[in-house]
């Protein structure tokens, strides 16, 4: 199989059927049908809440405001489970992060105007993520727009490209202007939420219309999708490339799914496995093969491989390759070409447009187990051996702050190792020294978000990520990340179990350390000293701090143990660099290209 252009698809499409078939295998397909009988006539709210449910809704996070007051009246009368936030950007992170918990479509409902926009951040962080989350809110009604109604939400007062109508941030954008529309609402948000890849909705719902009296149809429109499955062909002309050559695997977060045939196929193939930030756990990473994580944090025994034995082929699975994952390093490029395998036909070759790439459109899964039908173990060439040099063991230091290599020692041990709480990292030097020191053997357990990125994401994820799992979860954050943007007080009134160890160094240690690392003078990169155990306090919610690392495991065990909402405040080091090392210099070339081209 001769190399692609870069953006060129190799394997199966998928397709979209609406006429009476045979149901396809189930590996490849997810069915939407919902039928019932004539309903009573009802709101649009209620209607609209009831599809919701029939879709597999079942967690909803935001506030109320008069402009949606009926809405969260029947949505209060719902079965769905409603968490009110103190911020309409921590109910869309919790959104965001309960859908990823659960693999279930979450809500997030907010007023018009300002609810509308704060919301916005979290929702493009759901679109980057490939989350699935719907967004109802509140919308001035056609009479009052231009007439400076209040909050007004409509093409007068917010960009209507992008988040009135779908673009960037929504996949689906309608402002409903009559009853009769709830049904192609309905059949619109089916077929997305059936997608293999994510959905972003935006539904706005004016005042006039959320009490207007609706008969619900009849049944849901009955819709089938074809998930891009594998061609054979496209694994077994894979398999020839393969044969004989060299190889590694790369895994990102679009492989979840696929851990053990991932496994099985590196042990058949004796190659080398590497994983993105976001795929941590996805290969063991106490497993022979794995050579590390790539990109922010990433383990410089991947460097040590690739520069010392370049492999032929590198394997791509469900990783866009951006630039947290691999930051464009050319040393992280295959001698001769990438086989790279991606839902989104767009997606391969983008990183590297100067690489040969062989673009297959097809589900991580079903491509790798096509490709083991066809690889024969044994005469393949040898895989060169790296020393894997143990984690070094800290001892405590008798004083002074703790260092965030000994915490992520104890998390690792602690919680981890022994418990079944779900583990995520904040933008910063949090997702940094996570991405270095955690490790994980199955999928599923860490998160981070190397796409959007966003300050706040996980000191509000954490809520739904807790509520969806309906066991701890635990966000490591920096202090920069907690004062920006928390959800603590909600946590307390729905005794969530959400644990937030926080980073304290009063700094912003990234900004500092980036702008020290590249010849900047740090800008504003100072925090006055914050006590987040008393923060905690005031709100209802306990903690401890840490000023000691002899201190740390207690910490941890009492935070695990409590089951509600805990604040684990350490004061770390702030003089130990994060490893984010390729991320300054990443930046630096950035810098350095932009001056070159103003001086040509």
């Amino acid at each position: 199989m001769a190399s692609t252009s870069a953006r060129t698809p190799r394997a199966c499409q998928g397709t979209f059927d609406t006429r009476a078939a045979p149901a396809p295998h189930p590996s490849t397909t997810r069915r939407v049908a919902v039928a019932r009988s004539v309903e009573p006539a009802e709101t649009v709210s209620s209607a609209l809440i009831g599809v919701l449910q029939e879709l597999g809704v079942e967690h909803a996070f935001g506030l109320v405001g008069g402009a949606i007051a009926p809405f969260a009246d029947a949505l209060g009368s719902s079965d769905i489970d409603v968490l009110l936030c103190r911020h309409e950007g921590g109910a869309a992170f919790a959104a965001v992060e309960a859908y990823f918990a659960s693999g279930r479509p979450a809500m997030v409902f907010t007023t018009t105007g300002p609810g509308v926009l704060n919301a916005l951040t979290g929702m493009s962080a759901a679109r980057w993520e490939g989350a699935k989350v719907v967004l109802i809110a509140g919308a001035t009604a056609s009479q009052q727009r231009g007439r400076w109604a209040c909050q007004e939400t409509s093409s007068h007062t917010m960009p209507a490209s992008g988040v009135l109508t779908a673009g960037p941030i929504f996949d689906y954008a309608v402002t409903l202007e009559s009853p009769a529309e709830l049904e192609e609402i309905a059949r619109r948000l089916a077929m997305g939420f059936a997608r293999p890849t994510g959905f972003v909705a935006h539904i706005g719902l004016p005042l006039t219309y959320q009490q207007a009296p609706v008969v619900r149809p009849r049944s849901m429109p009955h819709a089938r999708l074809l998930w891009p499955g594998c061609d054979p062909a496209a694994a077994a002309e894979c398999a020839q490339l393969l044969e004989g050559r060299t190889a590694a695997i790369w895994v990102g977060h679009g492989a979840l799914g696929a851990s053990e045939a991932i496994r099985a196929l590196a042990e058949r193939l004796d190659v080398p496995v590497m994983c993105s930030p976001r795929g941590k756990g996805v290969f063991p990473e106490d497993h022979p093969l794995f050579l590390g994580v790539t990109g922010m944090g990433g383990h410089p025994r991947v460097d040590t491989y690739m520069r010392q034995y370049r492999p032929d082929y590198i394997l791509v699975l469900g990783t866009r390759l951006g630039e947290l994952t691999s930051f464009w390093r050319p040393e992280l490029s295959p001698a001769r070409a990438f086989l790279h395998v991606d839902l989104d036909p767009t997606v391969p070759g983008v990183a590297y447009p100067n690489i040969a790439t062989v673009g297959i459109q097809a589900e991580v899964g079903a491509f790798v187990r096509a490709l083991l039908a066809e690889v024969a173990g044994g005469d393949r060439p040898a895989v060169p051996s790296i020393a894997r040099e143990p984690a070094p063991v800290l001892a405590q230091r008798p004083a002074g702050p703790v260092r965030p290599q000994y915490l992520m020692q104890e998390i690792q041990r602690i919680v981890i190792d022994g418990s079944d709480a779900l583990v995520m990292t904040e933008a910063g030097n949090a997702l940094a020294w996570g991405n270095h020191h955690l490790r994980f053997q199955t999928p599923g357990r860490y998160r981070v978000s190397t796409g959007f990125g966003s300050m706040g994401h996980f000191t509000t994820g954490v809520l739904g990520a807790a509520l969806a799992r309906k066991r701890p979860a635990v966000a490591i954050i920096g202090d920069g990340a907690m004062l920006m943007n928390n959800e603590v007080s909600t946590a307390v009134a729905r005794h969530v179990a959400s644990i937030w160890i926080v980073l304290n160094d009063s700094r912003y240690g990234m900004v500092h350390q980036g702008m020290s690392g590249n010849g900047l003078v740090p800008l504003g990169a100072e925090i006055p000293p914050t006590d987040f155990v008393a923060m905690a306090r005031a709100m209802g919610a306990r903690g401890v701090r840490v000023a000691r690392e002899a201190d740390v495991a207690a910490a941890l065990e009492t935070a695990l143990a409590d089951g509600g909402p805990f604040v684990v405040d350490v004061e770390i080091d702030r003089d130990e660099v994060a490893p984010h090392f390729a991320r300054i210099a990443s930046l630096g070339r950035q810098k350095n290209q932009i001056s070159k081209g103003k001086q040509s």
